[in-house]
């Protein structure tokens, strides 16, 4: 393993901010990663598990204990055939993108929506990643993790991973440290129905429509392009964590008073999107929300942080920001949602050592 002291954290995450880690760590195989855990868990320090740091926001004055970088590699097919489809193990450290990519080459159908997510596939069964109507909860068959509360290594069902929207077992602990994950894939030509409206009219097809799964692969890499998501070191649009608030799940009567407040504030004419879910709750639009509370594209430029010049959900970093730049944004965003709307924000990526509640670091 690879041992490195005083590691700027800043360029390992997208939003390009964070201080040094006291001790840095990089596993480039399962064993290695493993080791690596229980050494720092043993002598009961402080241990960060970092992937891609695609969804972090590292504090300023950086990490006093031990970061442990996954970069194992690999993908295997486990099994692979015309009615089983393809059952493919891919390593917690492989970058997200280029396994999409390689799924769409070899007929893979069910993550080609999801091209163009930065960060390391260890972190998609953490937070459910989802778009453009996928989600991997949809296709992944098992989680290999080590369980440091019971010191051992275990496979977790996707029903014991125990996916909603943008959630899973593993967030908001850090008990669980993923190995591999193993997706199961349908062998086709074909995309998965076209869930999403906006990409269905892009690609010509009516809704549920399906289409070559390289056709929607770029038709998809084109819309995140559109909205900065994209990774591109010279966009500092892409600067960032990508969207950096879920999509609010509200109940029936939430949703009424939503409504209600909108039409005071911008007109009766005015209706929130409404998303209906099959359990009686209501999803609807952190963008629209924060766009008309008043924060529209590019807010706060030229920053040193700032709302994407091409997506309102995104904070980025313009070159020179803070963690805590980054931080007084989306705090200002959150709380001028909740004083014109009435409704909480919840930030999709973690934010290490600081918080967006008033009056918190």
């Amino acid at each position: 393993m690879q041992e490195l002291t005083d590691e700027p954290l800043a360029g390992h995450t997208t939003m390009r901010v964070g201080g040094p880690a006291a001790r840095m760590v990089v596993a480039e195989t399962t064993d290695e990663l493993v080791d690596a855990v229980r050494e720092v868990d043993d002598a009961d320090e402080p241990l960060l598990v970092l992937g891609g740091g695609s969804n972090l926001v590292l504090p300023d004055d950086g990490f006093a204990g031990t970061v442990v970088k996954v970069a194992t590699r690999g993908v295997v097919v486990d099994s692979s055939d015309s009615c089983g489809g393809a059952n493919v193990v891919v390593a917690a450290g492989e970058p997200w993108d280029p396994f999409v990519e390689r799924a769409v080459a070899e007929g893979w159908s069910g993550v080609e929506a999801l091209s163009g997510i930065p960060g390391s596939t260890g972190a998609t069964p953490v937070q459910n990643v989802g778009a453009y109507g996928q989600e991997v909860a949809q296709t992944i068959a098992r989680v290999r993790v080590w369980d440091r509360t019971e010191q051992r290594v275990r496979t977790m069902t996707s029903p014991d991973c125990r996916f909603t929207y943008r959630h899973s077992l593993f967030k908001g602990t850090d008990r669980y440290v993923v190995l591999d994950v193993m997706f199961q894939l349908v062998l086709a030509d074909l995309s998965r129905p076209v869930a999403y409206a906006d990409l269905a009219r892009q690609l010509g097809v009516e809704a549920r429509g399906r289409v070559p799964l390289a056709e929607a692969r770029e038709a998809v890499l084109v819309q995140r392009r559109s909205r900065g998501m994209v990774l591109d070191d010279a966009d500092h649009d892409t600067w960032s964590c990508g969207s950096f608030f879920t999509n609010p799940v509200l109940g029936a009567e939430e949703f009424d008073a939503l409504q209600e407040r909108v039409a005071s504030r911008l007109g009766v004419e005015v209706s929130p999107p409404r998303f209906e879910g099959a359990d009686g709750t209501v999803k609807t639009s952190a963008a629209w929300l924060i766009e008309r509370a008043g924060f529209g594209k590019g807010y706060a430029m030229p920053g040193p942080a700032a709302l994407s010049t091409k997506h309102t959900l995104a904070v980025t970093n313009r070159g020179t920001a803070s963690a805590a730049d980054v931080v007084a944004l989306a705090r200002e965003v959150r709380a001028g949602v909740r004083e014109a709307f009435g409704v909480e924000l919840v930030n999709e990526p973690v934010l290490l050592g600081q918080s967006l509640e008033e009056g918190r670091p």
